[in-house]
């Protein structure tokens, strides 16, 4: 039996269902992963390339997909692309580091504690309701125009899926492994370090895929804050002059960052549970 057969397999010699599923797979989709997943978008760009060159859709409403690679072209050879990119990356980095310590420091001291909890949760509850548009005005009384807003926004808005992933895995331990780890003469240090959160990470890297996805969006936000560099200001000042091809680029600057963030945190996922059965299912 190889390992992926065994992997899906139940006690008792039973197979798992999905293993039915996974034998029709490679029959029904002969091509690589990576081909079929492109399938999609590049029928999407088909349609599109056909509905501007037919005049369906006008250029000043969405500018058509060779369009918009010339304009990426230009802007990479001007080197204007690669500035901004820079920029936005330095950006949403320091904010979302910030993020993950603030976010990750919260969660440890309400999901360990029940006075924690009460001193956080509810404060924090609040926060995160607000709309990220309605605390511009409050950051610029407070950081300036500088980077300080712009980061500042970063590391609220991605603190939240950190801090409420990680709190529901801590409070999410099996208290069947709890018990059985007390019987065994385990210290409290010892519980939280070897079995309350080794059973929230599943939880806390959810969290920060969560809040990678959400630290780019906060950054649309915060590169309105009187910016003068960034893929933000580069949209926005495109938006002046209706080059929409521009803005187009930069949208799929956004999506390309939105997923190589996913997808290094996935890797980061399957490195790290590697140990529990799941993550061998869908391999």
């Amino acid at each position: 039996m190889s390992d992926r057969t065994s992997a899906l397999a139940l006690p008792g010699g039973r197979s798992h269902p999905l293993s039915a599923i996974r034998g029709l797979v490679p029959r029904l989709w002969p091509l690589p992963v990576g081909l079929r997943r492109a399938i999609t978008p590049l029928a999407i760009l088909v349609l599109w390339q056909a509905g501007s060159s037919l005049g369906y859709i006008p250029s000043r409403t969405v500018a058509a997909p060779i369009a918009i690679l010339a304009a990426a072209r230009d802007l990479l050879v001007s080197g204007a692309l690669l500035h901004h990119l820079t920029v936005s990356l330095l950006r949403v980095i320091a904010g979302l580091s910030i993020a993950i310590v603030v976010g990750t420091t919260l969660a440890l001291a309400a999901g360990l504690s029940r006075l924690g909890e009460d001193l956080i949760d509810s404060t924090l509850q609040m926060v995160r309701t607000l709309p990220f548009l309605a605390l511009v005005p409050l950051f610029i009384l407070w950081f300036g125009i500088g980077e300080t807003p712009k980061i500042a926004l970063v590391a609220l808005g991605a603190m939240f899926p950190i801090y409420l992933n990680l709190f529901a895995g801590i409070r999410g331990a099996d208290p069947k492994l709890l018990e059985a780890a007390s019987t065994l003469g385990l210290s409290r240090a010892a519980l939280i370090r070897h079995v309350v959160l080794p059973a929230a990470l599943p939880n806390a890297l959810t969290g920060l895929r969560y809040a990678a996805g959400i630290a780019w969006l906060s950054l649309v936000v915060g590169e309105q804050i009187n910016a003068d560099s960034g893929i933000g200001y580069l949209m926005m000042d495109a938006r002046d002059f209706l080059r929409t091809d521009i803005i187009m680029v930069g949208l799929g600057v956004y999506a390309l960052l939105g997923l190589l963030s996913d997808q290094a945190v996935r890797a980061l996922e399957r490195r790290t549970l590697a140990w529990r059965p799941a993550a061998r299912v869908g391999r």
